[in-house]
């Protein structure tokens, strides 16, 4: 068996999408069918963004409040067991949907991501097999950025302060599904969590970096802890790369670690080189 996946991980503003970037592009140049996922595609193949989590009567329910849409999110909807799944980002890039705000929120607040933990990790879980059975016979090299340790540890560690053997268990239940394919996992190291981080808010829109303080600050690990504001995040920041690194220790899959403190990205690329080149497509 072939190398049909890998993997890019790593902690905000350490350079997971321009790694998964250039991995794909030496992959390309090779002559490899490269298929390439970064963070928050609704297309992506093992994961679910920006995907509703309706029981049924809750999705009757809801088609029966908002007519107008009825028909198109029951076309649309995914059956999963006797509930359904509800790709909403995807369904209005596609459909040019202009949702009511009402709606738009309701469908975002029922986000997978939004579920408890024990039934995020059973949809999620789910999906990852389902990538696997049907991408393992495939031509394509799948590279994706950040979704195997990176969702786990923000909704059972950053919102929910969940267990660390719990959270743990999470990313080997998913490697275990991925392991038919050979997986590599590269992770994307950084020694000054801080500097990343603050480099990070500084170069992105102040929406995110608000949106991303409060998410890390006001629920799981942050709150219980008291942590507050930027330095509340970097020091949140850090529990979750102390667990990352533990994983990335258990982890019996192929696996490299790159260190990205000085952002030297020819160095970086010629190590990616020789990682790929000791693979076998």
């Amino acid at each position: 068996m072939n190398t049909k996946l890998i993997m890019i991980e790593g902690l905000p503003g350490s350079g997971k999408s321009t790694v998964a970037q250039m991995v794909s592009e030496i992959l390309s140049e090779q002559g490899k069918q490269v298929l390439l996922f970064q963070e928050g595609d609704p297309e992506h193949p093992a994961d679910h963004e920006s995907v509703s989590f309706y029981k049924g009567d809750e999705f009757a329910h809801l088609l029966s409040r908002y007519e107008k849409y009825a028909e198109l999110l029951e076309n649309r909807a995914m059956k999963y067991h006797s509930d359904f799944l509800l790709p909403y980002q995807k369904i209005k890039n596609e459909q040019e949907v202009d949702f009511p705000d009402e709606l738009w929120h309701e469908l975002s607040q029922k986000d997978i991501y939004e579920l408890p933990f024990e039934q995020n990790m059973e949809i999620v879980t789910h999906k990852w097999n389902d990538f696997q059975r049907e991408s393992i016979h495939t031509d394509s090299i799948f590279v994706f950025e950040c979704c195997f340790m990176q969702n786990p540890l923000t909704v059972g560690t950053v919102k929910y302060n969940r267990d660390k053997k719990e959270v743990v268990n999470y990313v080997l239940q998913l490697e275990n599904s991925i392991k038919p394919l050979e997986p590599l996992l590269i992770y994307i190291d950084q020694q000054n969590i801080g500097s990343v981080f603050e480099k990070a808010v500084q170069e992105r829109p102040k929406t995110w970096s608000d949106g991303f303080i409060k998410y890390y600050t006001e629920q799981g690990f942050g709150k219980v802890q008291g942590y507050n504001g930027l330095e509340g995040t970097i020091q949140v920041l850090h529990e979750r790369k102390n667990i990352e690194l533990e994983i990335f220790d258990l982890l019996s899959i192929n696996k490299r670690k790159i260190d990205n403190s000085y952002y030297n990205m020819e160095k970086c690329r010629e190590e990616i080189r020789g990682i790929l080149g000791a693979l076998v497509f």
